[in-house]
């Protein structure tokens, strides 16, 4: 709760002060206060289970160790994105006071999509969180490529919560206790009625929307491609995190108890995931569209989850949310940096700028699953959840197959940092690199390293 109101409180206040703040500088600064403040109010309420605000939900959010542990996940690597990409979205246009105030309305629907207890608050939470997206998509005006992307989403994103409205009325109609509560739609695990059925699919095919997850991502490369980077860079991690977290909860609160019955769709899309991601992102040669194919293939595993649904499937989502959003955001910070986006454009970079060369290698390597990073962690904690069900193993020998995949996309770019020499002397960065810059990347690569070696660190947070 003290996140719902604190972000929505703070939003307000940054989209108000635009109107007197003439400092472009200012915003960042208060924005990283504020989410700080939140942070350490959420972490109060997970450690006491004592809210600041004491309101009566009606049942309708329900807080526990889980979410609100996942809440501090989603939140600390957006102030990381703020700290890293801050000046950068001073860059995007005029209005950078009410772009972190979008932000902060978008926090508060990921809080909101994480605690939901009721179909209704997470139809809300999506809202909450699409709605300033497409905005955000758009906010480079002059940019015709934005303005697409901004109007693709739009209208992808409308027609999936059309989607998920049918959906939720399919399940409200076949509830037998006539209720929008995830606890009550099914009872027991007898053969699912038609109705719940219908609303099932509904909601599995909004839901895949939201997450990207084939063939239902289409819109994904457009939009991330077309959206200024900085934007792109907080889409494809923290959004894309909280959609999966809702996506879990909302199954296994919802349709667990017949989790057999529908467990076989998630099989499909697991494949077909991972198979379009890694094979449309082996032929890009933008570092930004293959960044956006290969979030795909990462939703892929991601989906393992909600395939499993068991406790280490828990505890690897939280680990891959954090270990995909510190990889992605660092590689995105350095991206905005470059002149030149193509794979060729990084060409030279290990001579001319050696610590970011180095940092991007770490986050590339997270990515791909290498051994001591927290990619590699997450992605064994969703594979061994997925083996502890017994159930299509060749699943899971396919999804390493698809790991292997990635590598050579990821490699490239690797590739070309250290051993392809740049085509003339000139620096291949656009933006300046301060010393600030620099200390937040190796904070962020030691991280991903420590993650990957004790990633307990995080996990065990969820049994207090």
């Amino acid at each position: 709760m003290n996140a719902i109101i604190l972000t929505a409180i703070w939003g307000v206040l940054m989209m108000l002060g635009g109107a007197f703040i003439k400092s472009k500088a200012t915003p960042k600064y208060l924005a990283i206060f504020g989410l700080a403040v939140i942070i350490a109010a959420n972490c109060m309420q997970l450690n006491s289970s004592m809210p600041f605000f004491d309101i009566d939900v009606k049942n309708m959010l329900h807080f526990n160790s889980f979410n609100l542990m996942f809440i501090n996940v989603a939140f600390g690597c957006t102030l990381l994105f703020f700290l890293l990409s801050g000046r950068d979205i001073e860059k995007v246009g005029e209005n950078v006071s009410e772009y972190f105030a979008l932000i902060f309305f978008i926090l508060c629907g990921v809080a909101l999509i994480s605690t939901f207890n009721s179909l209704l608050m997470l139809f809300i939470g999506i809202e909450i969180v699409s709605i300033p997206l497409y905005i955000l998509t758009g906010s480079d005006k002059r940019n015709l490529k934005s303005n697409e992307a901004a109007l693709k989403y739009f209208l992808m994103g409308a027609f999936s919560t059309g989607i998920m409205l049918l959906g939720i009325a399919f399940l409200y109609g076949g509830s037998a206790t006539g209720s929008f509560f995830i606890d009550n739609i099914i009872a027991g695990n007898g053969p699912m009625p038609p109705m719940i059925a219908a609303g099932l699919v509904l909601l599995l095919i909004s839901m895949s929307f939201k997450v990207s997850a084939a063939p239902f991502h289409f819109w994904t490369p457009d939009v991330y491609d077309g959206a200024p980077t900085v934007f792109t860079s907080f889409m494809a991690t923290i959004v894309k995190a909280a959609a999966f977290f809702a996506f879990v909860r909302l199954f296994e609160n919802a349709f667990g108890s017949m989790q057999f019955q529908w467990q076989k769709l998630i099989v499909i899309l697991i494949a077909a995931t991972l198979l379009t991601g890694n094979l449309t992102a082996v032929f890009q040669q933008s570092v930004k569209r293959m960044l956006a194919y290969s979030s795909i293939a990462q939703a892929g595993f991601m989906l393992f989850s909600l395939f499993a649904l068991n406790n280490l499937a828990k505890e690897g989502l939280i680990l891959y949310a954090a270990a995909y959003s510190l990889a992605s955001i660092g590689m995105f910070a350095i991206l905005i940096k470059m002149k030149d986006y193509t794979i060729d454009g990084f060409n030279g970079l290990g001579k001319q700028q050696p610590l970011l060369a180095v940092t991007a290698t770490i986050f590339l390597l997270s990515l791909t699953g290498i051994p001591l990073t927290a990619g590699f962690q997450s992605k064994f904690f969703m594979l061994m959840a997925a083996v502890q069900t017994g159930h299509h193993i060749w699943l899971v020998i396919f999804a390493v197959l698809c790991a292997a995949i990635s590598a050579y996309y990821y490699f490239r770019v690797i590739q070309a940092m250290f051993f392809k020499e740049a085509a003339s002397d000139e620096v291949v960065l656009a933006g300046d690199i301060t010393p600030a810059f620099k200390i937040l990347l190796v904070i962020t690569a030691t991280g991903i390293i420590v993650l990957g070696l004790f990633p307990h660190f995080l996990t065990n947070w969820l049994y207090f």
